[in-house]
């Protein structure tokens, strides 16, 4: 398979942090790789600080089947995400089918909701620890925690090794 036929979908919802999504988004196009922005339905959402981004589609319209990586960037956007039962379904589809699920900061939220976190190792904000570690994550303060298909990553100063260990992972 070619870069080019490798697709990641990345989650948005509003109050996303901007680097979080932006950052990996341009890596991943700098790596011949296939970028669709997801959201919960509307055209756009603005990031915390305002900035928006459009959304190629919505997680109703997306098939875990074709997708070869899911990203879930943070901010306050993923405790959104997870009112969307659409998005919740497509982070545990992703996960059923082995393919990378890698979120930074809270996007943590989306595994604990998705419920994919038991008897696993992962990472978050600090802030979120206990919800990871309630949902059975054996959480640890690592730059990037990658087990098996997960990825997890705690701040956008961990982006470089967070967007290193994913690309490695779609080779």
């Amino acid at each position: 398979m070619s870069p080019d036929d490798k697709h990641v979908a990345i989650l948005v919802e509003d109050g996303y942090q901007e680097l979080e999504l932006h950052y990996p988004r341009l890596r991943m196009l700098e790596a011949g790789l296939r970028v669709s922005v997801v959201g919960a339905g509307k055209p756009e959402y603005a990031s915390a600080m305002g900035y928006t981004v459009k959304a190629d589609f919505s997680a109703d319209e997306v098939d875990a089947d074709g997708v070869d990586a899911l990203i879930v960037p943070g901010g306050m956007a993923p405790d959104k995400m997870r009112r969307h039962r659409a998005m919740v379904d497509l982070v545990r589809a992703v996960n059923e089918r082995g393919r990378p699920v890698a979120w930074i900061c809270h996007g943590g939220w989306m595994a604990v909701s998705a419920d994919i976190l038991r008897g696993r190792r992962a990472t978050s904000f600090h802030s979120i620890r206990d919800d990871m570690i309630n949902a059975g994550a054996d959480w640890s303060d690592e730059e990037v925690v990658e087990d098996g298909n997960l990825i997890s990553s705690r701040t956008p100063d961990d982006l470089p090794a967070f967007c290193r260990t994913l690309l490695e992972r779609l080779r």
